[in-house]
C-alpha cells in the first residue's frame, strides 16, 4: 500500500462511520417514563443525598470506580513530539479504547491546553472528583516527573504515567527472565540504557528497586555518556551519573550484560554486540525501529536474548501487557494510588505467566507448535487470555498488603470469576484469528475480485499479510479499481474468459470432464464451465494453483454452493456439508450451526453437524461447550422436532463421551448457567458457559445469527464451511469488506489446518 494510500485508511478509519474511537453508553433501562424519572429527576436525588451523607458512596452510586481519565497535553505525542492537545485527542482516545478491551475499563480522554506545570496539576486536581484512576499521557520530561509526582501525593485515587512506567513494568519482567536464563545475577549485571527520558529513568529506577546497582549502570542521551562531571544535568540525569571515564555508547557496551534501548533506530552496531559479554541481553525498544535490527541482532551474536517493541518479532515489550491489567487491580480495591509494591507485583507476575504452560488458543494464534519459556519466549504474548485473571489480582494484593486499598478483597475466586466475565464482550479471538493467519500466509483466489469491496478486501489481505492475493475476473475493471484504489501491488490477476487462459481453462475442463464424463457431462460443457468463475476458482484450489477460494459476494449462496460441491467434494470420512457462524457477542465468541446448508436436519445429520462444529470450535483454540437447542427443555414435548435433538444428543453421548453436549435446551437456559444449574443440575452444561448452539433445523440457525448480527452489532464470520476436501468458503450475499477480509483469515487458517493434517 502507498504511503498516500495508508494515510487515506488511517483518516476514513478515525473519521468514519462517525468520528472518533470511543462513546458513552447507558448501563440502565431507559425505555420508560419510570426509568428516566429514576435515572434523573426526581429519583436522582436520594444517591445524591446518600453521596451527600458519605462521599465514600459516590463508589456505590455511580461510575466513578470504574472511570479512568487519560490526561495528556499532548506535548510529548507518540513518536511527533509537541503536537498540541487536539492533535493527541486520537492517541488519548486510542488509549481509552485499549483499557476498554483489554480490561473493561472505561475512558474519559481529557486534553488540557497548558504547558505550566502548576496549571496543569491543578487542572487535574479539580476534575479529580470524576474519576476513579488517573492515567497520564504523552507529557514531556522533565515536567512530566513533577507532575506525576505532585499529583500522586496530592490525590487519594491511583495516578500513573504510563510513558515512564508501563515500559519499566514490562521491560523488568522480561529482564528478570532473561537473567534467569542467562544465568546472570541482577545484582551484578552491567547495564547500558540508551535514552534519557522519562521511560528511561524509570526503567533504570525499577531495576534498582529489584537489586540492580546504580554503580553498575551507564546511561546516555543525545550528548553521550551522562558523566557525573558533566554540567547543567537535570535532577533525574544526574541521579544516573557514571563515574566512569568514557564518553561514547561503543565504550559503554564493552562487555556489558544488558543494553537498554529507548532511544533511536541504529545506533548499535554489530561490532558494539560482539564487544559485550557472553549471553548479552539487548532490549532494543526504539518504535518503529529499534537500535538495532533484530536479524542482524541475532545472526550476530547466537547467544543473544533479544526483545524488541515490535509484534513480528519475538519478545514484544508491549504497554498494554500492563496499564490496563494494573488499574484494574487498583480500581478493584480503590487504592489510593499505584505504589512500588503494586508495580512490583505486575512484574513478578508477568514474569510467572510466561513460564506457566501456554493455553493452545495462544499457541495457535502465534503459529507455534508449542510456546515455551526460552530465548524467545521470555514475556507473555499481548494476547494471552490470562493476563486478566493474573495481572490484577497481583497488583490488588499488594495494594492491600501495602496499606493503601480502601474495599480490600475476600473472595478471591470470585474476583477472578470476575475478571473473566469482564472478557466477555472482547473480540480478541478475531484479532488471534488475524494474526495466526498472517503467520503463514496462503494463495486465496477472490472469484469476484472486479466487485470494489471485494477488491478492497483482498487489498487489505495483501497489506496486513493475511494472505496472497489472486484477483479473478475481467481484467480491465480489476485494473481500474486497483488503480482507483492505489492498490499498486504485484498481484496475479486472472481473467477465465481471455485468450491467455484458454491452456489452462483447457487443462481444467479435462479434468472436470473426467471426473464427471459418466454423470452427463460431455467436453464441450466442461470446457463452457469453466468460464463460469466459480467453476475456475474451484479448479484452481483443487489443482494446486490456489490454497484456498473466497466468493458468494455477488451470487445467491446456492449457485455458488453447487460448483464447489461438484469440483472440490466432501473430505475423506465426512457425510455431509454443514457451516457454523462465528459471532462476536458480547458475552464473548458464540459458534452457531448449522447456518447456511442443512433446511431440516435429522438426529444423525445433526450429531455429524455438531461433531463438526465442535472440530472448528477447537481449530481456534476453545474448548467447544455446546447447547442443543429447541423450544423444549430435556423431554418437556414429544413433538418430532425436539425429539430429533433428543435422539441426536443421545447418539453423542454414546459416540463422544467426552463432548460437553447437552440438550434439547431452550436457549435462555442454555445461555443462563445459573438458571440452568437451578433447574437442571443434572445437565452437562450445568456450572458451564456455553459458546456453541446447535439449531435444529436452517431457519433457526440463519435467522438467529442475522438478528444477533443486526440488532447487536455482533461481528460474524461466517459461514465457515465445514466437510469440504479443500478451503473454499462462501460470503453472504452483499458481505461488508470487513466480513470478507474474516472470511479470507479463516480461509487461510483452514488451508494451514488441512495442510498440516495433510
Amino acid at each position: 500500500m502507498s504511503k498516500q494510500s495508508k494515510r487515506r485508511e488511517a483518516l476514513v478509519y478515525h473519521a468514519k462511520p462517525k468520528p472518533g474511537k470511543i462513546e458513552v453508553v447507558p448501563t440502565k433501562k431507559y425505555a420508560t417514563q419510570r426509568d428516566l424519572a429514576l435515572a434523573y429527576s426526581p429519583g436522582v436525588a436520594e444517591p445524591c443525598l446518600e453521596i451527600a451523607k458519605n462521599t465514600e458512596n459516590v463508589y456505590k452510586y455511580t461510575a466513578k470506580g470504574n472511570l479512568v481519565a487519560v490526561i495528556s497535553n499532548g506535548t510529548a505525542v507518540l513518536g511527533l513530539g509537541n503536537i498540541g492537545p487536539e492533535a493527541g485527542k486520537p492517541v488519548m482516545e486510542g488509549k481509552g479504547l485499549l483499557f476498554k478491551i483489554f480490561a473493561d475499563i472505561d475512558v474519559f480522554d481529557i486534553e488540557v491546553d497548558t504547558e505550566n506545570v502548576e496549571e496543569f496539576i491543578q487542572t487535574v486536581k479539580k476534575i479529580s472528583p470524576t474519576f476513579g484512576g488517573i492515567n497520564l499521557e504523552d507529557i514531556k520530561a522533565p515536567e512530566a516527573f513533577e507532575i506525576e509526582r505532585r499529583l500522586k501525593e496530592e490525590l487519594d485515587i491511583p495516578v500513573m504515567h504510563d510513558d515512564q512506567h508501563g515500559t519499566a513494568i514490562i521491560s523488568a519482567a522480561a529482564l528478570i527472565n532473561a537473567l534467569e536464563l542467562a544465568e546472570k545475577n541482577i545484582e551484578e549485571v552491567q547495564i547500558v540504557i540508551s535514552g534519557a527520558g522519562a521511560a528511561a529513568i524509570s526503567c533504570s529506577r525499577l531495576y534498582q528497586a529489584f537489586g540492580a546497582k546504580r554503580e553498575n549502570m551507564v546511561m546516555l542521551d543525545s550528548k553521550g555518556v551522562i558523566r557525573d562531571d558533566r554540567e547543567n544535568l537535570t535532577a533525574e540525569k544526574a541521579e544516573f551519573a557514571t563515574h566512569k571515564l568514557i564518553d561514547t555508547l561503543e565504550e559503554a557496551m564493552v562487555n556489558a550484560d544488558v543494553f537498554i534501548g529507548l532511544s533511536m533506530a541504529d545506533v548499535v552496531t554489530p561490532d558494539m554486540l560482539i564487544s559485550m559479554s557472553a549471553n548479552p541481553i539487548v532490549f532494543a525498544m526504539a518504535n518503529p525501529n529499534p537500535e538495532i535490527d533484530y536479524q542482524l541482532a541475532i545472526d550476530t551474536r547466537d547467544d543473544i536474548i533479544m526483545a524488541t517493541g515490535r509484534s513480528d518479532h519475538p519478545n514484544q515489550v508491549n504497554n498494554v501487557l500492563g496499564f490496563p491489567f494494573i488499574f484494574r487491580g487498583a480500581l478493584d480495591v480503590r487504592a489510593t494510588k499505584i505504589n512500588e509494591a503494586m508495580k512490583m507485583a505486575a512484574v513478578v507476575a508477568l514474569a510467572k505467566l510466561a513460564k506457566e504452560p501456554v493455553p493452545e488458543q495462544v499457541n495457535i494464534a502465534y503459529g507455534e507448535t508449542r510456546l515455551t519459556f526460552g530465548k524467545d519466549y521470555i514475556i507473555p504474548k499481548p494476547f494471552d487470555p490470562r493476563l486478566i485473571a493474573e495481572v490484577p489480582p497481583a497488583v490488588a494484593k499488594a495494594a492491600m498488603e501495602s496499606g493503601v486499598a480502601k474495599d480490600p478483597i475476600t473472595d478471591w475466586a470470585k474476583y477472578e470469576n470476575e475478571l473473566l466475565e469482564r472478557l466477555g464482550s472482547d473480540n480478541k479471538l478475531l484479532k488471534l484469528l488475524i494474526n495466526r493467519a498472517k503467520m503463514n500466509p496462503k494463495r486465496v483466489v477472490f472469484a469476484e475480485a472486479d466487485k470494489l469491496d471485494v477488491l478492497k478486501a483482498a487489498q487489505i489481505a495483501y497489506d496486513e499479510g493475511i494472505a496472497i492475493p489472486i484477483l479473478l475476473g475481467r481484467r480491465e475493471a480489476i485494473e481500474a479499481l486497483m488503480e482507483e484504489l492505489e492498490f499498486d501491488a504485484d498481484v496475479e490477476i486472472i481473467d477465465p474468459k481471455s485468450d491467455q487462459e484458454v491452456a489452462r481453462k483447457n487443462r481444467y475442463a479435462k479434468v472436470y470432464w473426467e471426473q464427471r464424463k459418466r454423470r452427463g457431462v460431455t467436453m464441450y460443457s466442461a470446457q463452457s464451465l469453466m468460464r463460469e468463475r466459480n467453476y475456475f476458482a474451484a479448479m484452481m484450489v483443487n489443482e494446486g494453483d490456489a490454497d484456498a477460494l473466497i466468493s458468494g459476494y455477488s451470487r445467491a449462496y446456492p449457485t455458488v454452493v453447487r460448483p464447489i460441491l461438484e469440483l472440490i467434494g466432501l473430505a475423506k470420512g465426512a457425510t455431509r456439508l454443514a457451516t457454523t457462524n462465528l459471532m462476536m457477542t458480547q458475552r464473548g465468541p458464540m459458534f452457531l450451526s448449522d447456518t447456511a446448508i442443512n433446511v431440516d436436519p435429522s438426529a444423525k445429520d445433526l450429531a455429524t453437524i455438531t461433531k463438526m462444529t465442535a472440530t472448528a470450535v477447537k481449530m481456534f483454540g476453545l474448548e467447544p461447550v455446546i447447547a442443543m437447542t429447541s423450544y423444549s427443555n430435556f423431554g418437556s414435548s414429544n413433538n418430532p422436532n425436539a425429539s430429533k435433538i433428543r435422539e441426536a444428543v443421545s447418539i453423542l453421548h454414546r459416540q463422544m463421551p467426552e463432548l460437553v453436549v447437552d440438550g434439547e435446551v431452550q436457549t435462555d437456559f442454555a445461555l443462563n448457567s445459573d438458571m440452568l444449574q437451578e433447574i437442571f443440575p443434572f445437565s452437562k452444561l450445568a456450572g458451564r458457559k456455553v459458546n456453541t448452539l446447535i439449531f435444529p433445523n436452517l431457519d433457526a440457525a440463519n435467522i438467529t445469527y442475522k438478528l444477533l448480527k443486526e440488532l447487536n452489532k455482533a461481528d460474524s464470520i461466517g459461514p465457515i464451511m465445514l466437510g469440504l476436501r479443500k478451503p473454499a468458503h462462501i460470503l453472504q450475499l452483499g458481505a461488508s469488506v470487513d466480513e470478507i477480509v474474516n472470511m479470507t483469515a479463516i480461509a487461510v487458517v483452514d488451508a494451514q489446518t488441512k495442510e498440516k493434517r495433510d
